[in-house]
């Protein structure tokens, strides 16, 4: 408790204005050295689509490019991520925020990324939050097909997922807001859904961005299908109450840890 703590405290600061986002992880004592890299996948099924890097760095998505200076904490943050998930035999991970705004959707996807870079995993990133999804319009995918498609049933899983040209990266985008969202995670064709992604491959680790949790009660409902959750708290904008109704709501067995978003950087490290 005494590292929510330090998140709360530095949460309450005033956030500095024009600063990128910079990540402060607490995801598991020590740091694990990158395993040695899969070989190199080839994409049949599944549609490859080239990103533009100037609209990643205007949507801050740093990792992409694994000689970045400014991927650094990401990579800190999936050593610490994967050492505690492998401890436990976790294979999916769920992002949330206390409200919007927090970055979560970008941290998400510089996390996906930083582990196709650097592991013997790959990783699939999934657009869970129903009521906004992001992450296709983020990384600039063109989502002919998306998770509406394929919860629709009008499209298969295969014709749905997208390479954005980054080997071990896969991406299932929703390409527009779900009605009933709340009832669908519920559901029992999504809890398959979720079986299915986590133990099709052994080596993925699935990454669910959700909504907000104090924003519905989608995350709340789809928590317990997900192994661990990881939440994202912007420096200067959640409130010491709204962070502390997020832990009432998140088992601690499987709260991975939380990071301190939108911080200007005061030391390469993680806090204490």
């Amino acid at each position: 408790m005494e590292r929510i703590k330090l998140a709360i405290e530095k949460a309450r600061s005033n956030a500095q204005p024009g600063v990128r986002a910079t990540v402060r992880g607490r995801a598991g004592a020590g740091a694990a050295a990158p395993a040695q890299e899969l070989g190199e996948l080839n994409y049949v099924q599944t549609k490859v689509v080239p990103l533009s890097a100037d609209h990643l760095e205007r949507n801050r998505i740093v990792a992409y490019n694994k000689n970045s200076n400014m991927s650094w904490a990401f990579d800190l943050l999936r050593t610490q991520v994967l050492k505690a998930m492998e401890e436990n035999g976790w294979r999916t991970l769920a992002i949330t925020s206390p409200t919007a705004e927090a970055g979560k959707s970008v941290l998400a996807i510089n996390l996906a990324m930083s582990i196709a870079h650097y592991t013997t995993k790959t990783a699939l990133l999934v657009d869970f939050d129903l009521r906004r999804p992001k992450i296709g319009s983020y990384l600039g995918l063109p989502m002919e097909r998306s998770l509406n498609d394929l919860l629709g049933g009008d499209a298969e899983l295969q014709e749905v997922l997208v390479n954005p040209a980054l080997p071990r990266f896969v991406v299932l985008p929703t390409k527009a807001p779900i009605s009933h969202s709340t009832e669908l995670l519920s559901s029992p064709r999504v809890a398959s859904l979720i079986d299915d992604l986590r133990e099709r491959y052994e080596s993925r680790i699935v990454i669910f961005d959700l909504p907000p949790l104090l924003s519905s009660d989608d995350t709340i409902a789809v928590l317990p299908k997900i192994d661990c959750v990881l939440l994202v708290v912007a420096n200067g904008m959640s409130s010491r109450k709204e962070i502390e109704d997020c832990l009432h709501h998140l088992p601690a067995s499987n709260l991975i840890g939380t990071v301190l978003n939108k911080a200007e950087s005061e030391s390469h490290g993680y806090y204490p």
